[in-house]
């Protein structure tokens, strides 16, 4: 380390001994005293400060593989994070009585009263409808939440103010068959399915409110999706046994309805069809669950008919929710164990069944932050759970974070 020594050392001549074969003993002490001072009792010149490699022997060997790391698994939990108990939820698999919209609200309808429970601060809020108008058969958020669109047993339909709960507008018309199923398919334009099996469109916004109708079902229709990405199919199920898939560029009118409407009719379920459910990203792919005599989960590309795969699930399938940031997908069934059953797709293995109700299950409903599912049941209760993977929170990009320097 010393630089002087070290050329000394290397350039300079080496002395002889005085006798020839050894030393003098001033010689030596000199030579040891030089070695305390200068060298400091060491040979090194040169001083490593990074650690030496691993040995050959810790290394790993061509013959043995590397095993990867196994990822850890999510953990779904058996019970559910919180219990509301709710009297007055009608045991009626064909209503539709459980919604949760955008703004983080969940709507449920009871027998004579809509109860709104806020997951944002756990507050509970309930809204009187009129009286004497029979049960509450559906509700549905639209798609602002702006308004909250109910629908009762005598064929009334009212669109509901959250904030102040007064009526904002409606529809009355006795002679029209009650209300089984809503679905918007704008903020303006609502979808009706009623208990005769017809299917009509309502805007809102104008004094003749009626614009298309879709003829096909023989009797009641309990379930409506719009797909999601395009707006323009509409797929339906009945109790009939079928699903329709209708396109709405094909507007008909009331007084000349055509004889066949409908893009595909879907007729392979041999029970009441009201699980219904679509890919929310991919628009082709629609989900389908048969009632008590039927216990299958279909899959349908809306864009031929075809039946992509059949799974018997074992019990009634009362309703159907995909995950929206997986491919994952939650049934909700009905006796003898009135489970709910995550399926991975589409292998359709099953990844986790939970029991929890007492009585079937009849709605599900996700919350729009994902991660948590509602369910509500014939027991009068509706239970949490956090079954579905939350997604992971991206924080958004600066601009021009990829350039290093702006001028």
């Amino acid at each position: 380390m010393d630089m002087d020594y070290a050329r000394f050392a290397l350039t300079g001549p080496s002395r002889p001994q005085r006798d020839g074969s050894r030393e003098s003993p001033s010689s030596v002490a000199y030579q040891k005293l030089l070695d305390d001072c200068i060298l400091k009792n060491s040979s090194r010149i040169l001083a490593f400060k990074t650690a030496p490699e691993a040995p050959a022997s810790k290394l790993p060997q061509f013959d043995e593989p590397i095993r990867p790391q196994k990822k850890q698994q999510r953990r779904i939990p058996k019970e559910p994070e919180r219990v509301l108990v709710i009297h007055g939820l009608l045991d009626d698999n064909v209503l539709n009585l459980l919604d949760w919209g955008s703004n983080n609200v969940l709507a449920i309808g009871l027998e004579d009263a809509v109860y709104l429970w806020d997951a944002a601060n756990e507050s509970t809020k309930v809204l009187q409808p009129v009286e004497d108008r029979g049960p509450i058969t559906c509700v549905r958020w639209s798609p602002d939440c702006a308004v909250l669109a109910v629908a009762f047993g005598n064929s009334d339909l009212a669109l509901i103010d959250p904030a102040t709960g007064h009526f904002v507008d409606g529809m009355e018309d006795e002679n029209q068959a009650p209300v089984l199923s809503l679905a918007w398919r704008s903020n303006s334009i609502l979808t009706v399915g009623r208990f005769d099996g017809t299917i009509v469109d309502y805007d809102f916004r104008k004094d003749d409110m009626f614009i298309c109708f879709y003829n096909g079902h023989r009797r009641g229709v309990c379930s409506l999706k719009w797909s999601v990405l395009s707006g323009r199919y509409l797929a339906s199920g009945g109790q009939d046994k079928l699903v329709h898939i209708w396109d709405a560029c094909m507007p008909v009118s009331r007084h000349h309805p055509r004889q066949r409407q409908w893009l595909h009719r879907i007729s392979s379920h041999t029970s009441v069809v009201k699980a219904v459910d679509r890919c929310p990203t991919r628009s082709n792919l629609l989900a389908s669950g048969g009632g008590c005599n039927d216990h299958c989960v279909k899959f349908w590309n809306t864009i031929n008919g075809a039946c992509l795969n059949s799974i018997d699930a074992g019990s009634e399938v009362c309703a159907l929710l995909r995950d929206k940031n997986k491919s994952e997908l939650l049934t909700s069934h009905g006796p003898p164990n009135n489970q709910l059953t995550l399926w991975n797709y589409p292998s359709m293995t099953r990844v986790a069944e939970v029991f929890d109700h007492s009585s079937r299950v009849l709605s599900l409903a996700g919350s729009p932050l994902g991660g948590v599912v509602a369910s509500a049941a014939a027991d009068e209760t509706v239970r949490f759970w956090n079954i579905f993977e939350t997604p992971k929170i991206i924080k958004p990009e600066l601009p021009f974070a990829q350039f290093n320097v702006i001028r």
